[in-house]
């Protein structure tokens, strides 16, 4: 039995190893696509930022520096939100607007919840502040280039478009712990996104950056209808396709994540978290994504009695996942990844899948949920306990 067992799994890091060769050769090709232009004669349209923020941590003015900094030709509006007028993000944003008076940005300060979404609550209390025709979310942790709203405003503008996003790699900012989450959004999730967009099974809207006009946030019902999802990205591309219009992905760019995780736990954490809320979303293929661990698959064929062979593609897995990532970062000119940490990403990643079908709890801004199949969430003080008044859509309150 030990054997066949051997076998089965050197069978699926067999199946992992080409994946990763497929994977290299399709983000390439992917990346290579041009990006729509700007119809000419048209003057731009006024923007407005939407950044809701929670915490400073180190790196936060950088990021939202690189917003004043766009080359964008036409107006453009900055608007960062935050809850608790203690929260240090309200210093950071001060010293935002002294240092750019030519840039028009407001801070809105309002302790409203409106839901089990904090974020989304926080982005409701800033919608009163849009004064463009064109809104953009963008999570506070992202770096923009200079370019970047002038290609997610050419893509928005074209016929039949009425969501715009992008794909995203990382960049760690506090050691070792976020250089691996840093290196998973490279080697793992943006070819893992790739993948499933040439296969046509994915269909992302990811909250790194959302264009959308604002007659369409308003078509949808604002910021109030996505108030009880975790997956608030996902659900507001979702509601735009299901008013006819396209969600659309700029194939040809990706924006920047700083990621600040520092410790063990909050790497498993935050990973843990996503790694639910997408199972929840697509579970079919949460579980086909089986196939893409050769490492982990390799090393327990060799547990199991596969010796050489096992080794040998145990090796091979972490070379063509490196290789993969240095092609991802080529690609889409994102910074270089610590490479020599793939084998320590990769079976945290491992982990981090097989953990994601033991439960449903995940743990965001320090508050415990639980996740529901359908996408929405119930906020916890204590496992298997509700707080009252923050029940999601549909459910009484308890």
């Amino acid at each position: 039995m030990a054997i066949v067992l051997a076998i089965l799994l050197m069978l699926l890091a067999t199946a992992g190893c080409a994946y990763l060769a497929v994977a290299a050769v399709l983000v390439g090709r992917f990346a290579a696509r041009p990006a729509p232009g700007v119809p000419e004669g048209e003057p731009a349209p006024g923007v407005t930022v939407l950044k809701p923020l929670h915490g400073a941590p180190p790196g936060l003015l950088d990021d939202l520096a690189t917003l004043c900094r766009q080359r964008y030709p036409g107006p453009l509006q900055i608007v960062c939100g935050v809850a608790d007028p203690a929260d240090p993000a309200v210093a950071v944003v001060e010293r935002l607007i002294a240092s750019h008076p030519g840039i028009a940005i407001d801070l809105v300060i309002d302790p409203a919840v409106h839901g089990t979404n904090r974020k989304v609550s926080n982005l409701i209390n800033m919608a009163a502040k849009i004064r463009h025709e064109v809104v953009v979310l963008s999570d506070a942790d992202i770096r923009l280039r200079p370019d970047d709203l002038s290609r997610v405003v050419a893509a928005l503008r074209q016929p039949g478009v009425g969501a715009v996003t992008c794909l995203y790699g990382g960049q760690g900012a506090a050691g070792v712990w976020s250089d691996l989450v840093a290196l998973g959004l490279v080697s793992h999730f943006l070819p893992n996104a790739v993948l499933g967009l040439e296969l046509g099974r994915a269909k992302p809207c990811f909250g790194a950056l959302i264009a959308l006009d604002r007659t369409t946030l308003d078509g949808l019902g604002g910021f109030r209808s996505f108030v009880d999802t975790l997956a608030d990205d996902y659900a507001i591309g979702a509601a735009v396709r299901a008013s006819g219009r396209r969600a659309v992905l700029v194939p040809s760019f990706a924006v920047v994540h700083r990621c600040d995780e520092a410790s063990l736990a909050a790497a498993w954490s935050h990973e843990l978290r996503w790694a639910r809320t997408v199972m929840s979303l697509d579970p079919a293929g949460w579980a086909g994504a089986v196939v893409t661990h050769p490492l982990g698959f390799a090393l327990l064929a060799a547990a199991f009695g596969g010796g050489r062979p096992a080794l040998g593609l145990a090796l091979a897995a972490i070379v063509g996942r490196a290789a993969l990532a240095w092609r991802v970062g080529v690609a889409f000119a994102l910074p270089v990844p610590a490479l020599p940490l793939v084998p320590v990403r990769d079976l945290l990643t491992f982990a981090v899948f097989v953990a994601s079908f033991l439960g449903r709890g995940v743990t965001w801004k320090d508050q415990d949920y639980r996740m529901r199949a359908d996408g929405t969430f119930t906020e916890q003080d204590a496992p298997g306990r509700t707080i009252p008044g923050t029940a999601a859509k549909g459910e009484s309150q308890t």
